[in-house]
């Protein structure tokens, strides 16, 4: 399915591609002949990541990165300038920035509510109404592949990022009904948080394990088993799923504890 050349010719973007989940996601998209733009507000891994995808198989200058905080329209707008004046175009959208912190909800500051629910929510919006009405509705065609994380069964422990991608997973659902005549599809890729990466790395191994004892297939997963679910709704395979969650969790939600509440961290942020 993921013939040599699937996406030659197309112009992905893809937030928080730095690290984790969006740079493996960034180097299968270069690998297949994406013109690959990655994003993020860490400068440093946006260095270290366009380094990595220049060094694969890929179009000639087909790499740019340029640091984003999407939670400031104006810089996203700025960003989307940069990419349509280098590019001209942008096919693909992948939305994969967030960030969040453990916190148990009747410690949990506004501050630090907002601050989650404006990366995760707010600044996903900024991006995709800001790649939609630019790019996507003017050529009538386009992907766009939300990142969000399993919480069908809530999420004890992270109440503010559990809400945010609920609200991201609405969000992807109503535009896929909105903007089908326009020829975009819309879809989300859930992570369970049994996957070793990037972002679950800073819990430390104990969550991890209590993590990969409640899912089904008793292993955790990695960010390429992420990266090609994105890739494949992403791609002109996919023409007729649209609006739909994919979990990648191994069974988790169905079965095991989303979040090992048990273990609460000390304190609050």
């Amino acid at each position: 399915m993921f013939v040599p050349g699937l996406f030659e010719g197309q112009v992905v973007l893809v937030t928080g591609g730095g690290s984790g989940i969006g740079l493996a996601t960034a180097k299968e998209l270069r690998e297949l002949g994406a013109r690959v733009v990655i994003c993020g507000r860490n400068e440093a891994k946006l260095v270290t990541a366009t380094e990595e995808l220049c060094g694969l198989a890929g179009p000639e200058e087909g790499v740019f990165a340029a640091p984003c905080d999407i939670r400031e329209p104006e810089q996203v707008s700025r960003l989307i300038d940069q990419v349509l004046e280098r590019f001209g175009t942008i096919d693909v959208l992948v939305n994969n920035a967030g960030g969040q912190f453990p916190a148990p909800a009747e410690v949990m500051s506004p501050r630090g509510w907002e601050a989650v629910v404006r990366n995760n929510l707010n600044g996903t919006f900024y991006m995709t109404r800001e790649v939609a009405t630019r790019a996507m509705i003017p050529q009538k065609r386009g992907r766009v592949v939300m990142v969000t994380a399993t919480v069908v069964r809530g999420f004890p422990g992270m109440a503010h990022t559990g809400a945010a991608r609920a609200g991201v997973e609405n969000l992807t659902m109503s535009l896929a009904v909105e903007w089908a005549r326009h020829g975009i599809r819309l879809n989300c890729v859930a992570p369970g948080n049994n996957i070793r990466s990037s972002g679950t790395a800073q819990y430390g191994e104990g969550p991890l394990e209590l993590a990969r004892k409640a899912t089904p297939l008793k292993r955790l997963g990695n960010v390429n088993e992420v990266a090609r679910v994105i890739v494949f709704l992403a791609s002109d395979r996919n023409d007729f799923i649209t609006g739909s969650i994919c979990r990648v969790d191994g069974g988790q939600a169905l079965w095991g504890d989303i979040w090992p509440i048990d273990e609460e961290p000390d304190g609050a942020v």
